[in-house]
C-alpha cells in the first residue's frame, strides 16, 4: 500500500538531493513530497540518514497512532522528537547543550 510522505533536508550533499528527486517532487528547496510504498520509503530514508552528515533531515509519514503520523530525524539538530505518554513532541535544545534522550 502506498502512502504520502514528506522529507525535509538542510545542508545535505547535492547527490542526495538528486536521488530524492527520482522518487519525490521537490516542491520548495529541500522539501520533498510524494506517494511511495513503505519499502521505498524505508530505502529512501536509509540513504538520507547515511548521507545527511552535518546537515539535518526529517521524514514524516502516516502511521496508526493517536497523531496519525510518525517522524524520523537524522543529522545534527537542535530539535529532537521526544515520546511523551505515546505522543511525539519536539524538545528544543539550547545551543551548546547535550540532549539526554530522543526517539
Amino acid at each position: 500500500m502506498t502512502s504520502m510522505i514528506a522529507i525535509s533536508s538542510t545542508a545535505v550533499p547535492d547527490h542526495l538531493r538528486g536521488a530524492l528527486t527520482r522518487w519525490l517532487l521537490e516542491v520548495t528547496p529541500e522539501l520533498y513530497v510524494g506517494t511511495v510504498s513503505a519499502r521505498v520509503r524505508d530505502e529512501l530514508w536509509s540513504s538520507v540518514a547515511a548521507c545527511t552528515g552535518d546537515g539535518m533531515s526529517v521524514l514524516i509519514h502516516p502511521s496508526d497512532n493517536e497523531q496519525g503520523f510518525e517522524l524520523r530525524t537524522a543529522g545534527t539538530r537542535r530539535r529532537h522528537p521526544a515520546d511523551f505518554d505515546g505522543l511525539t513532541l519536539i524538545a528544543f535544545q539550547a545551543a551548546g547543550k547535550e540532549m539526554t534522550k530522543s526517539v
